[in-house]
């Protein structure tokens, strides 16, 4: 046995994924998992981190972790296309992933403008022409091209892998679990009861921190 094989095997079975489970297809909201670790001030190994640190995902660790277990995965990421760093880190994913399962579309930016009563962080803020504060909030949401490329694919996998916690996917959880299909959620925070019930596995980010991240600098305001 050589030292992939026996990765394979040892974070299968770290994560109680049996063979049972089969040929596996995970589809990742990269948006989703991008968040997971936001409000962390520790590391993989419970270590504090300093004021100027932050945790990151780190594109090259997810791929070896999503691979330990898959048989084949497909990224979704909303890209800014006016954005350098945003158009850059396609091109990294694609390199990582394979171009033909990174899936990209342009990001929604939506004006909400501030209410007296709402905290105000000044950096975000932006004043329209009639002297109205507002700040931008960036959307991109995947469950349906996500829903379609499991049905499309169907044929291609045992287990159905949602990396994202979103309440949405109880649907097609439900429709896929019909059609013979198991389960797997690997979520963030909390999910809902309903989104659980879906699922034969469920796979809490905390667990799995080492193998998604990297310790970087916070960027400095301005």
């Amino acid at each position: 046995m050589n030292l992939h094989e026996f990765s394979r095997l040892f974070i299968r079975s770290e994560l109680g994924i049996a063979i049972e489970y089969g040929r596996i297809f995970s589809f990742i909201d990269f948006s989703n998992v991008n968040k997971w670790f936001d409000n962390d001030n520790q590391d993989w190994n419970n270590k504090l981190l300093i004021s100027d640190e932050r945790l990151s995902i780190d594109l090259g660790k997810l791929e070896v972790f999503v691979n330990t277990f898959s048989d084949r995965a497909r990224v979704y990421y909303g890209e800014d296309p006016n954005n350098a760093g945003s158009l850059s880190f396609t091109y990294a994913m694609r390199k990582i992933f394979g171009a033909r399962d990174v899936m990209t579309k342009d990001l929604q930016k939506i004006k909400h403008y501030i209410e007296q009563y709402e905290n105000k962080i000044s950096k975000f803020i932006v004043e329209d022409k009639n002297g109205k504060n507002y700040i931008e909030i960036r959307k991109c949401n995947f469950d349906v091209e996500i829903a379609v490329d499991a049905i499309k694919m169907f044929n291609h996998y045992d287990t159905f892998c949602i990396f994202s916690g979103d309440a949405d996917f109880v649907y097609l959880n439900n429709y896929l679990r019909k059609k013979g299909k198991k389960i797997i959620i690997v979520k963030g925070g909390y999910i809902t009861n309903k989104l659980r019930e879906t699922a034969g596995l469920v796979i809490n980010a905390q667990k799995i921190k080492k193998h998604l991240v990297k310790i970087v600098k916070k960027q400095k305001p301005g």
